[in-house]
């Protein structure tokens, strides 16, 4: 079972609201930096830029947008305040720890696999407690290659000695980690946590749909159980009578 980090099991998008807004006193920027983000980390998985170079440029870019000239000892006095904040920022979703408990419960095996760089975002998943659920962490910035190239999953696949067709990976972006999921031949759940399918873009034919992680259980269940996935045990079941069915 694979699972994205950021806004999948962390609210990334809140914390990184709040650290904006403390910086600039401003609620309405996070659609600037979203895009420029986005734009700074094709470049990276491209292989133009190193994420540190990212990092970097990435907020210079953003402050230049505000109107802000900043020197390299602004940007970077900026960049550092902004982690800073967004260390204490981070928080899980509700639904994360009790998802979770039942994968493990469930006998399956985790791997977290992320477009984010290395360090900060291994501190990030033991900072907030989820480093002892998984069994591999998958990190692009690590690897050298980023979701959705099929060569992010398959790394997993080859570090859980799976095959892509007993895997199942889950996260809230549709074409990066649902749709490359599924062309790297796993099973695909978009977690559309904002509604975007009721109101526009849906996930195509083979690719599952769930608002939150309490849905899980049920559609692995429901459509995975073919590749391992055992019912739920009952209250007071020891969690060794349903171990086996394993991705």
């Amino acid at each position: 079972m694979c699972l994205d980090i950021d806004d999948t099991l962390i609210d990334c998008t809140a914390a990184i609201r709040r650290s904006l807004a403390v910086l600039t006193g401003r609620d309405d920027l996070w659609p600037l930096w979203d895009l420029i983000t986005e734009e700074h980390v094709a470049l990276v998985v491209a292989g133009q830029l190193g994420y540190d170079v990212m990092h970097h440029r990435r907020t210079g870019c953003f402050l230049a947008e505000l109107g802000i000239l900043a020197d390299a000892e602004q940007v970077r006095a900026f960049e550092t305040r902004r982690r800073e904040i967004l260390a204490r920022s981070w928080r899980l979703f509700d639904d994360v720890l009790p998802c979770l408990d039942w994968l493990r419960a469930a006998g399956l095996r985790l791997a977290a696999v992320t477009n984010a760089s290395g360090a900060h975002q291994r501190q990030k998943i033991a900072d907030l407690g989820l480093a002892p659920y998984f069994d591999h962490v998958a990190i692009a910035g690590e690897i050298g290659v980023a979701k959705p190239d099929p060569v992010m999953f398959q790394s997993v696949c080859l570090a859980m000695d799976c095959p892509p067709e007993r895997a199942v990976h889950v996260g809230d972006k549709l074409d990066t980690d649902a749709i490359g999921a599924f062309d790297a031949g796993f099973g695909a759940v978009w977690l559309d946590r904002d509604g975007t399918s009721r109101t526009g873009e849906r996930a195509p034919d083979g690719v599952h749909t769930v608002a939150g992680l309490d849905e899980l259980p049920e559609l692995l269940v429901s459509e995975y159980a073919t590749v391992g996935v055992p019912a739920p045990r009952a209250a007071g079941t020891p969690a060794a009578q349903v171990r086996g069915g394993m991705f």
